[in-house]
């Protein structure tokens, strides 16, 4: 869809100063199904979409543990997340059996973003096609990573992505003013609501989405589908008022999403 002379080769510089097998790299974390972090001082939340490639299968896993004070999101290729978790957890217990201390988040996200720009600069290599939310608590506070496959990574109050992530982040920013201050709750409530709008009005049930929860006081830990269910019958009850208001939203979202095409559909190899 892309291919031009200039993207046989990762290494390949276009005229115009781009690298076009990292852009296809971060296009494929476009394609995923989505992802969301939000912090507050004390908590970090992660929730994500569970999308099978068909009726028959099962969803991938899209959030994983890395250590009692860290988790990861992802979207793109579940196989280059699992490999690169499996990363974070080795030098997370590697860190601790040296230095008998936790491995700050901040630290973790340099080291997996040193480890994603080398893949930018070696022709025998290829971009990982994932984009990671990492999120944690260390004596500095709550934190919330986004890491890229192009070795970029940025520090968030919340964000989100994958496909129809637009429509989360539209819904994020006008809500994160109160997230620093929000109580462990209202953060996973407000990632439900997040949620629902990449649905694109498929109904929210714990079986389509896994939410994750990391805070003072509590190791990181994936909510049952019990208790989500439970909470998204609470919420849902609070969230029918402006329901009406999202819904007139909901179709320019639609349009928008129509409007990017090829993008929206998933790689056989993407979950």
């Amino acid at each position: 869809m892309f291919r031009n002379q200039y993207d046989t080769d990762v290494t390949t510089w276009s005229p115009a100063g781009r690298l076009f097998q990292v852009e296809y790299a971060m296009e494929a974390v476009k394609q995923g199904s989505a992802a969301i972090g939000l912090r507050s001082k004390t908590h970090v939340v992660l929730a994500c979409v569970n999308k099978s490639t068909s009726e028959l299968s099962s969803h991938q896993k899209k959030i994983f543990k890395v250590d009692d004070h860290i988790g990861v999101s992802i979207a793109g290729l579940t196989a280059d997340g699992r490999v690169l978790s499996r990363y974070m957890r080795n030098e997370c217990i590697n860190y601790s059996y040296t230095y008998e201390s936790p491995l700050p988040v901040g630290r973790l996200v340099v080291q997996l973003a040193d480890k994603a720009q080398v893949c930018t600069q070696r022709s025998w290599k290829r971009p990982y096609g994932v984009g990671l939310l990492v999120g944690g608590l260390d004596e500095s506070g709550a934190h919330l990573y986004y890491n890229c496959p192009s070795g970029n990574y940025f520090e968030y109050q919340a964000f989100a992505i994958g496909s129809r992530s637009q429509a989360a982040k539209t819904y994020l920013e006008r809500k994160f003013e109160t997230f620093t201050d929000s109580s462990r709750d209202n953060l996973v409530k407000d990632a439900l609501f997040a949620l629902r709008e990449t649905l694109q009005g498929e109904r929210l049930t714990s079986s389509v989405c896994t939410i994750a929860v990391v805070g003072v006081g509590e190791a990181f830990h994936i909510l049952d589908q019990e208790t989500v269910q439970g909470l998204i019958n609470e919420f849902e009850i609070v969230g029918e008022e402006p329901a009406p208001a999202d819904e007139t939203a909901a179709p320019d979202q639609g349009s928008s999403a129509a409007a990017q095409g090829p993008s929206e559909d998933v790689a056989p190899m993407d979950i």
